[in-house]
Order: C-alpha cells, then sequence, then structure tokens
C-alpha cells in the first residue's frame, strides 16, 4: 500500500526581493524498487546520514535545468553532466540526504559498481579539484561521516545508508551541466570511490545520489544549502509520464495546494509536514497522539523522503489502518503465504480485471477535510 502525492512544493521562506534565479531539472522515473528496513523514527534517523559543512556563499548564482525521470516505485532520478568531459548521468534524487556524490574513478580495487552509464573518471577533467582541507577547512566540517586526513590534507567521507548500502571517498569539486539548458555550476560532491563495501549494492540505473536535503543556513553539501535555496518545487511523474521537474528558488505551478512545513531543530536538514487526518472511503482511521511517540518528535509530523519507496506508518496506527483497508475490500482474493518484499497485505488479481480498491485520503496542514480547498492527498 502506498499513498502518492503527484506535486510537492516547498516553500521554506519567502524569497528575497527581487527573487535569485529560478532553476529547474527534468525528473525521471526508474523501475527499482528497494524496500527499507524501516522500524521507527529514532532508528530511521539514525541510519540516514547527516553531514554537515561550511557553504558557499548565499549569492551563488543558480543554473538553469536539467532532466529528471521517475525509474521506478519510489525512485526519480536526475540527469546531469560532469566535468570537462560532459559525462551524462543520472542521480537519485534524495530529500533525506545532504550529500551528493558520484562514482569516480579510477576507483579503489572492485570498489565500484557496474553501472549503465560511463563512469565519470576525475583525472580527464579539467575542473576538476580534490579539496584541501586544509586550505578550505570551511568546507570540511567533521562529523561522524567526514573526516579530515591530515597525511593527505582530503576531506574523506564515509556514509552507509539505511538499506546498508555504503559510499566512500573524498569531497571534491567540479563543474556540473543541466542538461536542458547547458547552464553550468561548480560544486562539493562526494567523488565515491568505494560503493562496495555494504551489505547491499546500488543499482546499475545510476551513477551516485543528489542529496536535496533542507538547506542549512550553516552549511551543507546538498543542493538546496549549496545554492542557497529557499523554495523548491517538484512535480512527481507517475509510471507512463515521460518526465517531471525539480525547481529550485520558483515554483512554476500556479493552481497547487500547500500544507506548511514544520521545522524540527534537532534535524535540520529534514523536511516534516503535519498529517492531520485519514480516511480509507469515508471512514477516518483515528489518529491517537499516543501512536506518535517519537523522540523529540513533532506532534503529528510525517518526515518526507523521496528516497523511500513506500509510506510507513506507526505500528499501532498500521494495525488500525491495514484491517480497516482490508474490511473495505470487496471480492478480491488477499495473498496468503510468502509475499513479495515483506508486505502483509497483498491481493491477487487475474489477468484482465481492473481491481477496485478503496480510496485513501491523507490531509495536511491542519485543514478541514470537508473544505474544497482543503490539502488531501488520494
Amino acid at each position: 500500500m502506498e499513498a502518492r502525492k503527484r506535486f510537492m512544493s516547498i516553500d521554506l521562506t519567502k524569497l528575497p526581493d527581487p527573487p535569485m534565479p529560478s532553476y529547474t531539472f527534468t525528473l525521471f522515473s526508474h523501475d527499482l524498487f528497494e524496500k527499507p528496513k524501516f522500524r521507527d523514527y529514532d532508528f530511521y534517523l539514525k541510519t540516514r546520514p547527516h553531514i554537515e559543512h561550511e557553504s558557499k556563499s548565499a549569492d551563488v548564482k543558480v543554473p538553469g535545468t536539467t532532466s529528471t525521470h521517475y525509474v521506478g516505485p519510489g525512485e526519480y532520478v536526475a540527469s546531469f553532466t560532469i566535468g570537462t568531459q560532459q559525462i551524462q548521468s543520472y542521480l537519485v534524487i534524495d530529500t533525506g540526504s545532504d550529500l551528493v556524490w558520484w562514482q569516480c574513478e579510477p576507483c579503489a580495487d572492485d570498489g565500484c559498481y557496474n553501472q549503465h552509464d560511463p563512469l565519470y573518471d576525475s583525472t580527464t577533467s579539467g575542473t576538476y579539484e580534490t579539496l584541501d582541507c586544509f586550505a578550505k577547512s570551511e568546507s570540511c566540517f567533521t562529523s561522524d561521516e567526514v573526516v579530515c586526513w591530515h597525511s593527505t590534507r582530503e576531506c574523506l567521507y564515509d556514509v552507509i545508508y539505511e538499506e546498508g548500502s555504503r559510499t566512500r571517498g573524498w569531497i571534491a569539486e567540479d563543474t556540473i551541466t543541466f542538461v536542458l539548458d547547458q547552464n553550468q555550476e561548480k560544486i562539493l560532491f562526494g567523488c565515491g570511490k568505494d560503493q562496495m563495501g555494504g551489505v547491499q549494492s546500488f543499482g546499475p540505473e545510476y551513477s551516485g545520489i543528489a542529496g536535496i536535503g533542507r538547506r542549512e543556513l550553516s552549511g551543507g553539501y546538498s543542493l538546496p544549502s549549496q545554492f542557497g535555496a529557499d523554495i523548491m518545487a517538484m512535480c512527481l511523474s507517475g509510471i507512463d509520464s515521460q518526465r517531471s521537474t525539480l525547481s529550485f528558488h520558483t515554483t512554476p505551478f500556479e493552481k497547487t495546494i500547500s500544507a506548511e512545513l514544520l521545522p524540527d531543530p534537532s534535524n535540520p536538514e529534514f523536511y516534516y509536514v503535519d498529517l492531520y487526518k485519514v480516511f480509507i472511503n469515508d471512514k477516518e482511521i483515528t489518529l491517537n497522539p499516543s501512536i506518535w511517540n517519537f523522540r523529540n518528535a513533532i506532534d503529528y509530523s510525517c518526515l518526507v523522503d523521496t528516497g523511500t519507496a513506500a509510506t510507513y506508518f506507526p505500528r499501532d496506527f498500521y494495525n488500525v489502518f491495514r484491517n480497516t483497508f482490508r474490511q473495505e475490500v470487496q471480492n478480491i482474493r488477499l495473498v496468503n503465504g510468502p509475499r513479495p518484499g515483506g508486505f502483509d497485505t497483498c491481493y491477487r488479481v487475474d489477468p484482465g480485471v481492473v481491481p477496485n480498491f478503496p480510496v485513501v485520503k491523507m490531509y495536511f496542514g491542519h485543514q478541514d477535510p470537508n473544505n474544497p480547498a482543503s490539502h488531501g492527498t488520494r
């Protein structure tokens, strides 16, 4: 079961006057599903990578437009070229991550996984530069994942993602090109030398991850942080759609419904939104405050993460949700025994039959569900 929202607009603050130049990517979808081993909120926050550093100045000129695609349930990739060789590659877009990284030749022994696109070779790029963590210490803020290695003066990183995949390398600078308008910008990114040290590998459909975690005023490697972006808009394509867009500094969609993002000082890089009503058909699933027993959590808040393929509820609430959903399903066989991906509610549909599943609605932002302008998503 999965709740989808076709448009997401993120407005952290009002834009300065005059507004900064807009910045738009095209999004693409990817037919790859990796079910996260999410269990609870605390575990999730501990296993999401968290990286901090002093960012570029907020007056960075944001470049142009690139293309993005949907590549499967829950994953969207953006197309970039990098370096003077214009190596084109796709990066998974992840709002829950604050690091941008590419696989980066020369790799460690057996350190790079097989990918469909050509590998980026930093030694052939005239604009590549390894970050000197002495000369540019403000760009190598040490943390659990980042350290300044004194003997080589390299800013080394080691990030383990929640599902067990891992990337290791050093922070570097190079120029990326946005494929639709050919505008260029130099960014800090992880030059990934070893992606094979985790319990799970990355997929061949992409060359790395584009972290678009929430802008951190004190710095950050995410694209919003590096671009000084206070506003971001994402139009999410479906399986049959060709492509969609990801924009910074502008919301290119006039008629939209929005919900305010909630801050969490203890986790400033994440996006949160208030969930206050859930319906299955016309039956409301009561949101009891006691189920939101996360450490330091905001009441009724949900974490927005494009890097997670499914929507997850706390166990007590999920049990009620699941049981109600099953009661509303008519004349469709529930699968018994082992189910794909570890899900506990799967249905067997005969070929050629169009199933009539219950309608799930979620309402965000303290609006009245009876109001036509409510912030529900179906």
